[in-house]
């Protein structure tokens, strides 16, 4: 395996003071790292100093807004002072819980949904080196929490609440301006659909329009409602959005039938015999469009396992999407469902087939009876199959794929997962990428959270 780091981000801090966080999505960021050289692991981890994470420590209690959590006002006029710090932004967290991305010049960068959540890490010594500043002037209080990143480009999604919509933005390696490429109107609904990712073909970006939209009432409400800041619009229907990287146009936007996903894997053009594109076609992790897998992330559901099986279904959805000029796109599972215990999250694929027609994905799947995606997961999209990896009682996160130097098989690599274990105990997990057979593991000397999302640095 080559020499190199992996870091994962997530919540890893769920107490502060003597008070419990409600859901997975409020802890505090901790990063981890596995670094590789010479067959020898080393392993670190380090709380990432946020504003917010550092207001709580020293004041020992919620002091910005996480994804469920409000601070306590302590009366009527700091309510109203709190309301007016939403709308500038200033009371939303920057506690960069959610991805670690390496940018283009090396920089790596953890990004949560808030803009103001983008830290810059140091990926040998985990310090925290402090915000990454955007110099533009887009504005806006949140984005897609999962940019494409390559080393020649950086693009993400920036919704407008205001006058429902997104921005497609682009940033240059080196530096930290962002420029439009483009805007997408929201075809319905009072706000635009969540983008926590988004899926980029060679030469489009295809950006989700989901029911699922974000809620304004409800970022300013003191207690959580029941899907937090979004509010479910089945009537305002689904639609996906095709926009060229290269001008900004719109070159489809068709309706599709209800989803929900958190997750895009990947998309690619498909091309008929003289070369045109005509259709894209975009995978995800689906939910089947039921948004009850927000409720079942709360900590005292994946606490409290009592052998039942609660975890919603989830497949690989296949978006189909002509580019004739047709209003209408089509959802289907690109694998039956059973292929991976019905349960679908945290994918990653060989980065060199970024946006183009691929075979393989891994994810998160599940063993059933569970709470929580229990098992890992590598599906074969054009055998339609899958290889899982499972151990009783054990809890994998992402697993992530590094491709062997040199390699030419698209599934010729290193998958790497963090474990955690019943007893508290956790591992580092290496399955070969093709076999899907363990390689080898490294036991933790201590436990360590559950994370979300991962990068690989390598070594220069």
């Amino acid at each position: 395996m080559q020499s190199g780091t992996y870091l994962r981000n997530g919540p890893g801090l769920w107490r502060i003071g003597n008070y419990d966080f409600r859901h997975l999505f409020d802890g505090y960021a901790t990063l981890v790292k596995l670094h590789f050289e010479n067959g020898r692991l080393i392993a670190g981890h380090r709380q990432i100093e946020s504003e917010a994470y550092k207001a709580a420590k020293k004041n020992k209690k919620l002091c910005y807004r996480e994804f469920s959590e409000v601070p306590k006002s302590d009366n009527f006029l700091a309510y109203v002072g709190e309301l007016a710090n939403l709308f500038s932004g200033a009371s939303l967290t920057d506690n960069a819980n959610t991805g670690v991305v390496k940018l283009g010049d090396g920089r790596v960068v953890c990004l949560t949904e808030t803009q103001k959540g983008s830290i810059v890490i140091d990926p040998n010594t985990l310090d925290t080196l402090g915000k990454f500043e955007y110099s533009d002037t887009l504005g806006g209080l949140i984005h897609s929490a999962h940019p494409i990143v390559t080393d020649k480009e950086f693009l993400t999604l920036l919704p407008d609440l205001v006058n429902p919509g997104y921005l497609v933005v682009s940033m240059k390696p080196g530096t930290n301006e962002r420029k439009v490429i483009g805007r997408v109107n929201c075809r319905h609904g009072p706000a635009p659909g969540w983008v926590h990712s988004f899926p980029v073909t060679e030469h489009y970006i295809v950006v989700p329009e989901m029911p699922l939209r974000y809620c304004a009432q409800n970022l300013l409400k003191a207690e959580p409602t029941p899907l937090y800041k979004f509010e479910w619009h089945p009537d305002s229907k689904a639609f996906v959005h095709v926009m060229c990287k290269a001008s900004g146009k719109i070159v489809a936007s068709v309706e599709v039938p209800l989803f929900v996903t958190f997750h895009f894997i990947n998309a690619y053009e498909e091309v008929d015999e003289d070369g045109r594109v005509t259709a894209i076609m975009a995978d995800c992790c689906e939910h089947n469009a039921d948004t009850t897998i927000l409720e079942k992330l709360k900590l005292q559901n994946l606490r409290s396992f009592d052998g039942k099986d609660v975890l919603p279904d989830a497949r690989v959805g296949r978006f189909i999407i002509p580019l004739n000029g047709s209003p209408y796109g089509k959802l289907e599972a690109a694998v039956d469902p059973n292929e991976h215990g019905r349960g679908i999250d945290m994918c990653s694929i060989n980065p060199k087939f970024l946006g183009l027609k691929y075979r393989y994905a891994y994810a998160c799947g599940a063993q059933r009876p569970c709470n929580f995606p229990n098992a890992l997961t590598k599906i074969d999209l054009v055998n339609k199959r899958a290889k899982n990896w499972y151990e009783e009682g054990a809890v994998p996160s992402e697993p992530f794929f590094v491709p062997r130097p040199g390699a030419t098989e698209e599934d010729d690599g290193v998958v790497i997962s963090m474990i955690s274990q019943k007893n508290g105990g956790g591992y580092a997990l290496l399955l070969d990428g093709s076999t899907f057979k363990e390689i080898a593991r490294a036991k933790f000397p201590y436990g360590l959270p559950y994370g979300l999302h991962g990068c690989w640095v390598p070594k220069h």
